[in-house]
């Protein structure tokens, strides 16, 4: 009689074991499990543009709006919850620069932007992801910054508004080339927030050696 009741209530124990901890781990893992959609939702924003042909591809456009709806998302939960990790802070914006670069150069290579913009978009990427490489290996890290995201949310409006509309439409392009100053001068911004952590880190090199 022990047994059996000792049988039926520890499925009780562990399912109340679970439910206390599940939400907990769900919020943590919503931002990051958005991310991780974003890299999947790539190879599938190529086919929907390439099965799409020359006009209008509001499959791939719909698809690609999506896209950056949940770059806006996993941010806010994860700020709302307060479960910002580092997977999120290295791979979040990864996932922005490989989906807009995807786009670029697909554009690019259709006719539907011109190549210099293309160019622009993707070595002021890789000039960040150089920056990175950089700064991990020494333990240091840049935020994103508020005018960075407003250019990756321009970036994508335009890249969104250019694969519904014709061939040739004007104003989309015209805010694009709105989107690419802003992510230059974004650009300058994180530059002189490198050269400004290079500089810290020199100086607090330097006050080591004279203790010592």
């Amino acid at each position: 009689m022990r047994i059996r009741n000792l049988r039926e209530q520890i499925p009780d124990l562990r399912t109340t074991r679970v439910s206390r901890m599940s939400w907990t781990d769900v919020r943590r893992s919503i931002p990051n499990a958005l991310t991780i959609v974003r890299f999947a939702a790539i190879p599938v924003f190529v086919w929907l543009y390439l099965d799409a042909g020359e006009g209008a591809a509001w499959g791939a456009g719909l698809f690609f709006a999506g896209a950056s709806l949940t770059d806006q998302v996993d941010g806010y939960l994860a700020r709302r919850w307060h479960v910002e990790s580092r997977f999120g802070t290295i791979a979040d914006p990864l996932a922005d620069r490989l989906m807009i670069g995807t786009a670029v150069v697909l554009m690019a290579a259709t006719g539907r932007i011109p190549v210099l913009a293309a160019a622009i978009v993707l070595a002021r990427d890789l000039a960040l992801v150089l920056g990175y490489k950089l700064l991990a290996p020494r333990g240091l890290e840049l935020e994103v910054t508020f005018l960075g995201k407003v250019a990756t949310w321009i970036l994508y409006a335009a890249l969104g508004f250019l694969l519904v509309t014709r061939e040739g439409t004007t104003w989309p392009l015209v805010i694009l080339w709105i989107g690419i100053v802003l992510a230059l001068a974004a650009g300058v911004q994180y530059a002189l927030r490198v050269r400004e952590a290079f500089g810290r880190e020199a100086g607090t090199g330097s006050e080591k050696k004279l203790s010592s």
